[in-house]
């Protein structure tokens, strides 16, 4: 028998040779470590060692698919009430060894958890401590865990993910997309939506009062407009405008500009002005650098338009000219 299976029934069979109260409990123990030794030995059972710890011994992995700083009770408070209320925190963040010196883990997932306890106990609830389950992972089983547990929470913006795809396809897949989308599980074209986001121009990322205002469908937006240099240049004036307005909302000058209205100036700016149809009435006038009236036909109908400033001479001889024209005989 290996060590492994040894260990196995060493912790499972240990205190069989106790005394039990009863018979019947004793049978149901017994069960109970029997079912515990097959689930083992058959691999449907997996055991893990979660750690309760002190969060300020934890740091955020540098390339963290959250931005930590944009974390506060407000954002947060959905988590904080629901540990106050449970009494502790109830599912695990997932963290490596650190290789800072100040640090013992690095958190892959749960930054929110981790920003949750940590307010608790800046807030005179000292008790409450930090469960993390340490695994050994590369940099890029890191990222795609990251990036599975957080991919369809809501509170990471699409903007964060951008940033966080377009960092990955270059440092772990060597700048091949297929690659990427093929270990994410996602197809190409969804990808690359999120790899165009990231290369908006910084001038109108920071037209957003917020990255978490900039959505996967903004990018697909001004795309085309900002293939045109001239629409581009537009844009761009237009954002660092909005920029500035953002900018003075921070100092409590004016409020700020939420992600509609930002795109809705941008775009508006950068396509360009439709020229008016051309109006196909005709002029009738007494002469020549006058004004007139102008007779167009709609439908069945006959529109005559003309300024009110027109004198009754000009009016007469305007309409004489139009009836004249209209039955010639």
């Amino acid at each position: 028998m290996t060590r492994k299976h040894d260990a196995i029934f060493d912790d499972v069979l240990s205190g069989l040779d106790a005394p039990a109260p009863s018979d019947d409990r004793a049978a149901a123990r017994f069960l109970k470590r029997t079912s515990a030794i097959s689930e083992r030995m058959s691999g449907e059972l997996e055991e893990k060692t979660l750690r309760w710890v002190d969060p300020a011994r934890c740091r955020m992995w540098d390339r963290h698919n959250r931005e930590y700083s944009l974390l506060n009770e407000d954002n947060c408070r959905d988590l904080i009430d629901g540990i106050r209320s449970q009494g502790r925190q109830e599912f695990p963040a997932i963290v490596r060894p650190s290789t800072d010196p100040d640090y013992d883990f690095e958190v892959i997932c749960g930054a929110r958890r981790h920003f949750a306890v940590s307010w608790l106990r800046a807030n005179n609830y000292t008790q409450f401590r930090y469960l993390v389950e340490l695994r050994e992972l590369s940099d890029e089983e890191a990222f795609r865990l990251a990036d599975i547990e957080n991919r369809d929470r809501e509170d990471i913006s699409d903007y964060e993910r951008a940033i966080d795809y377009a960092d990955a396809v270059e440092r772990y897949y060597g700048g091949r997309q297929k690659a990427m989308a093929e270990r994410l599980e996602v197809s190409q074209p969804w990808l690359s939506r999120y790899l165009q986001l990231a290369k908006l121009p910084t001038g109108i990322i920071e037209a957003f009062a917020s990255v978490r205002d900039i959505r996967e469908r903004n990018a697909r937006e001004l795309k085309p407009l900002l293939a045109e240099p001239e629409a581009a240049a537009r844009i761009l004036q237009e954002a660092s405008a909005i920029a500035r307005e953002q900018a003075l909302a921070r100092q409590g000058r004016g409020a700020f500009i939420d992600g509609v209205a930002v795109m809705r100036r941008l775009v508006l700016v950068g396509k360009p002005a439709q020229p008016k149809p051309p109006r196909e009435g005709k002029l009738y006038r007494r002469g020549a650098g006058e004004r007139g009236i102008e007779v167009r036909q709609k439908g069945r109908k006959v529109l005559i338009e003309f300024e009110d400033s027109l004198s009754r001479g000009q009016l007469e001889a305007s309409f004489q000219a139009y009836l004249r024209d209209r039955f010639p005989n």
